[in-house]
């Protein structure tokens, strides 16, 4: 009808659309088109909580399953150019909606970097059963007075090495932490990821922190103390890890040290062709792990989502075997003889709550992280999380 119209002529143009709005916004348009599995996944699992981000992967694979980041923003706004309203409601917000949480949040990583400790002190030879401490509930260097307190007054009694991850024992960790030396630490759990960007094929990634005495030197201009060893035995300190690094790390204990290289894209293809080109796996290591280590470690994670464990919540009537750890890590020091007061404390301020696993236990399809910010205690609260994900992908 152009002859109708004389002068007038129509162009066409492509229009970025997200009709999905909030969800997944830290990723939709980027690596691909959402199907109705990933809607329904993300769906699910973004409506668990306010503050948190959270990662599962396929342990044999490195595919990535879920990638949970909030809260989040509405990506339309960016569609044609943000107003500066928008902008500055965004960039200024102390929820940092624009923040990526699982590969960009660094959290100390607290008690779920216990298992890689213990590992550590395995394959160095240390703390292999029949060894065993009595916990009196807290940790003192030769000629200090100076605490660390466990977890628990009074403390656990008699703990080995499996009890003292079912359980969380801080004190068997922060012996043995100080017995293998900071450097010996941090170069066998360097392996598992800690410290080094994962490679994920989206841009944006912290590497986290792994701090050694080099480092805290260059940085703070201070030396390294026995107590900032004592106390990476329990993920505090300097130690910071991403939500990517902590699932990556599970995944690779779970595949007995044979750590996959973490990737969204599955395959790639041809546009003018259609053919398909299938991404292969990329081994980043392959760690060498001593059966009867692996299987302390193992059997310490599995019960401690059976009765007795600190998430034994999360494993009741699952219908699957879950091998965990959960986390809490500080915010905030508090002094010396004063107890943690959540209510007490701005909610800022308060712990985050961590929590890691891998399922089925015999046989993992699934690793994953879960971290809600100032949520407090790791099985209460992003175990929960952690299980909803699980169920989703096993049931």
């Amino acid at each position: 009808n152009h002859y109708r119209f004389p002068g007038v002529e129509i162009k066409s143009r492509l229009f970025r659309e997200y009709p999905h709005g909030k969800l997944g916004a830290h990723i939709v348009g980027y690596i691909g088109r959402i199907n109705d599995k990933d809607l329904s996944n993300l769906e699910a699992t973004e409506s668990l909580s306010n503050y948190k981000g959270s990662m599962a992967i396929d342990p044999k694979t490195g595919e990535i399953l879920t990638y949970v980041s909030q809260p989040s923003y509405d990506p339309n706004l960016f569609v044609d150019g943000i107003d500066v309203d928008n902008w500055k409601a965004l960039n200024e917000s102390l929820d940092k909606p624009l923040y990526n949480r699982p590969i960009q949040g660094v959290y100390p990583p607290g008690s779920t970097f216990k298992p890689f400790v213990a590992l550590a002190g395995l394959e160095n030879g240390l703390r292999a059963p029949p060894y065993a401490i009595h916990d009196i509930g807290y940790f003192s260097l030769a000629n200090s007075a100076h605490r660390y307190r466990d977890w628990k007054p009074g403390g656990h009694d008699i703990v080995d090495m499996k009890k003292a991850i079912t359980i969380s024992c801080d004190t068997f960790f922060y012996g043995l932490a100080l017995e293998l030396g900071i450097e010996r630490l941090s170069d066998f759990v360097s392996h598992f990821g800690f410290g080094s960007k994962t490679g994920i094929d989206i841009q944006g990634e912290n590497s986290g922190l792994l701090p050694t005495p080099e480092w805290k030197s260059r940085r703070h201009k201070k030396a390294w103390y026995l107590g900032d060893t004592v106390i990476t035995g329990i993920g505090q300190g300097y130690t910071l890890t991403t939500p990517l690094q902590l699932a990556h790390a599970t995944a690779t204990l779970a595949n007995n040290g044979v750590a996959i290289k973490p990737h969204f894209v599955t395959k790639m293809q041809n546009t003018l062709t259609g053919a398909n080109e299938a991404i292969v796996q990329q081994v980043q290591d392959s760690i060498p792990l001593s059966p009867e280590s692996l299987e302390i470690v193992k059997q310490g994670m599995l019960a401690v989502t059976l009765p007795g464990g600190t998430a034994s919540n999360v494993g009741a009537n699952a219908g699957y075997t879950i091998a965990a750890k959960t986390g809490t890590a500080q915010v905030i020091g508090i002094k010396q003889n004063a107890k943690y007061n959540a209510s007490a404390i701005n909610e800022r301020h308060r712990d985050h709550a961590l929590f890691i696993a891998y399922a089925p236990a015999d046989d993992p399809k699934i690793a994953l992280s879960v971290i809600v910010e100032n949520g407090g205690h790791g099985g209460s609260a992003a175990g929960p999380i952690a299980r909803k994900i699980m169920d989703y992908y096993l049931l």
